[in-house]
Order: C-alpha cells, then sequence, then structure tokens
C-alpha cells in the first residue's frame, strides 16, 4: 500500500468543523434512470452500459451480469448519465440501501430505474467520503428502516434522499480519512484482481491438457510439450484415437468419478443449532468469478447442529456445486464447513487431485445445467452426473495437474485471507472515522501496523 497521504493530521480538537450537511444542499445531481423502451429485448454483449441493482452492492461493483444498450436507446437516457465518481445507490427492493462508486472502465454508462446517481459538489464533499458515508452501518440501518416504512416493497425517494443528513468535516480531513480506508480497499480490489489471473493461468491449463490435449499433440508432431518436465510429459498418449481424443483414455460417466455429499439444513427453530462458529454453505455464499475458495458463509451452526442434522462437515479442497433452483454454482472449501440440501459436496475418487476434479466440474457445468431434471425447479440429481462422460485420465496426471497449478490456487488463498483481515479492519476503522470518535493519527498508525 501507498505510504501515508497526510502524515499525522489530528484532527481531534477540530471537532466544532465537522456539520451536518443535508445531501440535496451538498449535490449537484440526485436522479434515477429507466430501462429503455423494449426492455431486456433490447439488451446487447456490447455497447453503452446499462447499470441495474444486481451490479450495485455495498462498497462493491460487480461487473457480471452487465447489460449493454445501443446509442438511440442511450440518448434517450441521456439525462441518467453517469460520471467519473458517481455514487450509485439502489433504491428498490431487496437489495436497497446498497452503494458504491461507478468504475471508471465501465464508462460510458446510464443508470435504470432502480439505481439513484448521487454527484455531490467537489468543493464540498469528496465522492468517497460521501460514499463511505452512505455505506457507514449506522447509515445502512436507517436507509432499510426509512425505505421499509409504509410500502409493500422496499424504495428509497428522490426525497428520501435529497434529506439524508451526513457528518462532515473540512476537505483535508476528509481526504485523510479517505486515503486511510482507500489504502486498504485499493490492497483488497490488487489481491481480487491478482485472483482473476491466477485462476485464468489454472483454467487455460486445465484447457490444454485436458480439453484441448495440447500436450498430445505436440508429442504427436515429435516436440516436446512446452512447459512440461519429461516426467510429466511422459504421462500424455504420443497420439488420438479415431474419436480426436488421447489414445487410451476411454469416456465414462463422470459420477463414476467422483464421490459425492449430500447436504441438509438444521431446523431454524431451534436456536441452539444456529449462530455457531461453522461455517454453513448456501448459494449465497458462492465466491466471485477468479476467487475460486469459500473462506466464509452468512450463515454459521453450531456444532450441536452440525451433528443433530443432515449436513455433514466438508474438508478444504471438496468443492460444492448448487444444484437446485440457481444451479451450477461452483467453490472451493477453503476451511472446513457445512452445506445445505440444495448443494453437493464433490470429491475425486481413487486419488484423482481435488484442484482437477475442481475445474473438471466447472468444465461439466454447462452440460449438467442442460441435463437438470424437475418440473417446477431445476435440479441437479445424482441422475444427472450420470448424464455426462469423461475422458479417464491417469490419476498420477490428475495429481500433476494439482501439483503444477497448487501454487496459483494456494496464493489465491492466501490472498482470500488477508482480504477479509483487510476488510474487517476497514469495517472497524470506518464508523469510528466518519464519527470523529478515532482521529486519523491513531488509524493511520493501526493500519501501517496491520501492512
Amino acid at each position: 500500500m501507498q505510504k501515508r497521504l497526510i502524515v499525522g493530521y489530528d484532527h481531534g480538537d477540530e471537532m466544532s468543523e465537522w456539520k451536518w450537511l443535508r445531501l440535496g444542499d451538498i449535490c449537484v445531481k440526485i436522479g434515477s434512470g429507466a430501462t429503455p423502451r423494449g426492455g431486456s429485448s433490447v439488451y446487447l454483449s456490447e455497447g453503452v452500459t446499462l447499470i441495474r441493482s444486481q451490479n450495485v452492492y455495498n462498497n462493491r461493483f460487480e461487473m457480471q451480469g452487465l447489460a449493454f444498450i445501443e446509442e438511440k436507446h442511450a440518448l434517450e437516457l441521456l439525462n441518467v448519465t453517469v460520471e467519473v465518481d458517481d455514487i450509485l445507490l439502489n433504491i428498490t427492493g431487496d437489495s436497497v440501501a446498497r452503494t458504491c462508486q461507478v468504475p471508471s472502465e465501465i464508462l460510458p454508462a446510464r443508470v435504470n430505474q432502480h439505481v439513484a446517481i448521487i454527484r455531490p459538489s467537489p468543493s464540498t464533499v469528496d465522492a468517497r467520503f460521501l460514499k463511505y458515508s452512505l455505506v457507514n452501518p449506522t447509515m445502512q440501518q436507517y436507509m432499510l428502516s426509512i425505505a421499509g416504512a409504509g410500502a409493500t416493497r422496499n424504495a428509497l425517494t428522490k426525497g428520501m434522499i435529497e434529506n439524508f443528513k451526513i457528518l462532515t468535516p473540512p476537505l483535508p480531513i476528509q481526504h485523510a480519512i479517505v486515503h486511510i480506508l482507500g489504502s486498504l480497499d485499493d490492497k483488497i480490489e490488487l489481491n481480487r484482481r491478482m485472483n482473476e489471473t491466477l485462476e485464468a493461468m489454472a483454467r487455460a491449463l486445465f484447457k490444454d491438457w485436458f480439453v484441448e490435449f495440447g500436450p498430445v499433440r505436440a508429442k504427436m508432431e515429435g516436440r516436446q510439450p512446452p512447459g512440461l518436465s519429461a516426467e510429466i510429459a511422459a504421462l500424455f498418449p504420443d497420439a488420438l484415437d479415431a474419436e480426436d481424443k488421447p489414445v487410451g483414455w476411454e469416456m465414462k460417466s463422470f459420477v463414476t468419478t467422483i464421490n459425492l455429499i449430500g447436504g441438509g439444513t438444521p431446523k431454524t427453530s431451534e436456536p441452539a443449532y444456529w449462530g455457531g462458529e461453522i461455517p454453513w454453505f448456501s448459494v449465497v455464499d458462492v465466491p466471485r468469478d477468479g476467487d475460486v475458495f469459500t473462506i466464509d458463509t452468512e450463515k454459521k451452526i453450531t456444532e450441536r447442529g452440525l451433528s443433530e442434522s443432515a449436513t455433514r462437515l466438508l474438508s478444504p479442497g471438496t468443492t460444492i456445486i448448487s444444484a437446485r433452483g440457481t444451479v451450477g454454482k461452483c467453490a472451493l472449501v477453503g476451511v472446513p464447513m457445512a452445506m445445505n440440501q440444495s448443494c453437493y459436496g464433490v470429491i475425486g475418487k481413487e486419488g484423482r487431485g481435488s484442484y482437477f476434479t475442481h475445474f473438471s466440474l466447472r468444465y461439466l457445468v454447462t452440460e449438467l445445467q442442460q441435463n437438470t431434471h424437475g418440473s417446477v425447479f431445476d435440479t441437479i440429481t445424482q441422475a444427472t452426473f450420470q448424464t455426462v462422460h469423461v475422458p479417464t485420465i491417469p490419476i498420477p496426471l490428475t495429481q500433476a495437474f494439482d501439483h503444477t497449478v497448487s501454487s496459483f490456487l494456494q496464493r489465491i488463498l492466501t490472498n482470500l485471507h488477508e482480504s477479509r483481515t483487510l476488510a474487517a479492519l476497514r469495517d472497524l476503522l470506518l464508523p469510528k472515522l466518519l464519527s470523529g470518535e478515532l482521529r486519523v493519527r491513531v488509524a493511520e498508525e493501526i493500519v501501517e501496523g496491520a501492512r
């Protein structure tokens, strides 16, 4: 992380200069957008970005699921053009109050009717300071309380937003606070981008070895497979059969290569089962693209909840796949955890590598989704795993793959643990800094110690 921007700036005696400011008085724009005429039927794979509520999380913008519209539809939404540093606030539905800042790389962009743009006057408020003020737990609780009052659906109106009041110090103190919190967020973002790169490298290697059969094709041409030791290269055949797969790698049902583990839910009406130390996985705990592992969950259960229900404790290295409703979402278990009955745990049989099994499952997800069962909800069953077939890759080769990518995956896991620690520190400092309870100088020393 960068060195401190404002060394030892002490605002402890400057609280008299902190003021409660109304958003309507310090913002040059507050307003939501609209869905283009034609709705989702006019969405494209590229064009002008249309930001929707599923892209806005607290202190995080989610790229997955972005929609795009053509220029003529963007012109109809010209009054809701998103600019650099704009704050995005979800104003309807279950995601109401979630707040983040727009990433510059998705511009030009518009917002739909479920997202509000908040643009403060830079001469009064640092946009990043306002973002942190809105994700402050106290402010989040306030927004949720007024959004759910007296309506059938959660909603924040423009008038409500204009009347939000933010405790605001002078700009130099705002900048100092933003630097402290931002340095932690920057490191978390750096870890996320590193994880994406590492995961892509492991995925590319899996595809080369086991989908495109690159080492086999190299040996067929009389070449040493690039980047492979002689020992690993010797594990690959030197020819393809009539079905264009490596000689000797016969096809068999995927289910014969794995062990499946079922999950369960402790009785929700029994308080003794919940609020413990054991992570309990459901589909909401699926990691972001690139993060691969789940190391924490939204809900946790007790030892008693584990022992008195159908759920089981999964070991690190197990792959979890969601099997009902939102099917095909995968996660590698990073710490011992249990899971609900809408998922399967998957372990390779006969010593097959756990990373090999994970990437195999991810490669097969589309085919599994196409073969789901159920008249109401799509469901992956044990029978579904029987419908997909894979080559019988020698066990030592699956283990060689695990050994080759283990440094990538272990670094991802290390980054996740570090980011979790940094996020906890940020969440601890944020409300104290924004209330003036914690001096900038002290917070800087805490962050320096964490480095």
